[in-house]
């Protein structure tokens, strides 16, 4: 049985094919859709199966084959091939646009092959695409060199923002694999300084190298298991709970958040963090459009901080008389 991937659009395309070759030979039509005879006739069986639901046997796609021969004898509309709407062919060419600009991709020949193709197929249509233009920005860079790492076994050295502590660190890792978590890349590798495995986001890494010397992450480290979510707290975690404002809701795709709730046009997120010393500085750098909910202390010491910067910045009052 082929994956349901290419069967759906081969059932699209049978009835359709059917009605322009009558009474074809089921082994001829197999040979057209690059499948096995007993692959097009479970197509076939499943077609028959398909109509409205609640009516009756004149609704459903009705298919002759009882010799090696097929005919359509009731198509329930299905007359025409699926055909791609203008915005339906210029969103699928700009995602293969970009999908072909991205440095490091594995399968490149192949969706430059399905790119030319849509673009033939879609005609004119295909202009409206030239209007978008597809760059790639350095993340991808990163994520090129970090698969080539990978597929060489090489270890990498790496400049690394930690948004939790507020710093930079420089870490030699040995990566693990990489992983695309809600429209992030993250890497999963063995840290050496930790000595643990730890999970570095792509567009948090400032300066990557490639070492001359072998990746070497302890034989018994295994990949993160990743099905409860990518960061589990700890239970010493100190829990924060803030509202975002509009124009503040870019926290929410920085850091990652326990939880996000719409509310009206504003965000409630739940942080967890070891410690809010970097809380405290990003709620005071948002200007008020950051509210701290929880805990209760901590708004108190960000107003106190307020506080001693405003001191600093005004200073001693000098009065002098004016001439």
């Amino acid at each position: 049985m082929t994956a349901s991937a290419d069967r759906v659009p081969r059932l699209l395309a049978l009835i359709p094919y059917l009605q322009a070759h009558p009474d074809i030979k089921l082994s001829s039509a197999a040979r057209d859709f690059g499948v096995s005879s007993e692959e097009l006739r479970e197509d076939l069986n499943l077609l028959w199966m398909c109509g409205l639901p609640g009516h009756g046997p004149g609704d459903l796609i009705d298919l002759s084959f009882d010799d090696d021969h097929v005919a359509v004898t009731f198509d329930a509309g299905m007359s025409r091939p699926l055909r791609l709407t203008t915005h339906e062919a210029v969103a699928l060419i700009v995602a293969l646009r970009t999908l072909a600009a991205t440095p490091g991709l594995i399968e490149q020949e192949a969706v430059s092959r399905a790119l030319a193709k849509i673009e033939e197929a879609a005609g004119a249509q295909a202009e409206a695409a030239a209007a978008v233009t597809v760059s790639v920005d350095g993340q991808d860079a990163r994520l090129a060199d970090l698969r080539r790492a990978l597929k060489a076994g090489q270890a990498v050295h790496l400049t690394y923002y930690s948004a939790g502590r507020d710093a930079r660190t420089q870490r030699t890792v040995d990566p693990i694999r990489l992983l695309l978590v809600d429209g992030h890349w993250y890497l999963e590798a063995w840290c050496r300084r930790a000595e643990g495995v730890r999970m570095f986001r792509l567009d948090r890494i400032e300066e990557l190298a490639k070492l001359h010397e072998p990746s070497r992450p302890p034989p018994d480290v295994m990949p993160r298991d990743i099905s409860g979510g990518l960061f589990l707290p700890s239970p010493d975690d100190i829990e924060v709970r803030l509202r975002l404002l509009p124009w503040a809701r870019w926290v929410a795709d920085y850091y990652p958040c326990q939880s996000v709730v719409e509310d009206g046009d504003s965000l409630l997120v739940t942080l967890r963090s070891t410690e809010t010393t970097w809380v405290r500085r990003l709620v005071a750098g948002l200007g008020g459009a950051a509210q701290v909910l929880d805990p209760p202390g901590l708004a108190a010491e960000i107003a106190a901080d307020a506080g001693r910067a405003l001191a600093a910045y005004e200073g001693p009052r000098v009065d002098c008389d004016m001439p």
